[in-house]
């Protein structure tokens, strides 16, 4: 069983909603793309999306991109590591990522 996560910790599981090409089109289909903090599991993602957003979440795919190498001038070092999770929504249920000012 997972530990459910507390209140204070919500901002340390859901990093950023991510913004791309083909996140942009797969809100089409009510599913949103989010950065996570790479030791979260899918049961504390979908526990902080709802409580975060009042939303039901029906399904979740997580990936973990491999690290890419960066170098700057002779040192040589990789990016940080993240996790990116693709959260898809009840058909009634959506979120404002641009909300209007």
């Amino acid at each position: 069983m997972s530990k459910r996560i507390d209140e204070r910790d919500i901002p340390d599981v859901v990093r950023r909603p991510l913004i791309t090409e083909k996140a942009t089109i797969a809100l089409e289909n009510n599913q949103y793309t989010f950065e996570v903090a790479p030791k979260a599991t899918k049961p504390q993602i979908k526990e902080a999306i709802e409580k975060l957003f009042d939303v039901t979440v029906i399904n979740i795919s997580t990936q973990n991109p491999p690290r890419k190498r960066r170098r700057v001038g002779q040192f040589i070092g990789h990016r940080a590591a993240y996790k990116r999770a693709v959260v898809r929504l009840a058909p009634d249920d959506s979120i404002t990522l641009f909300p209007d000012v």
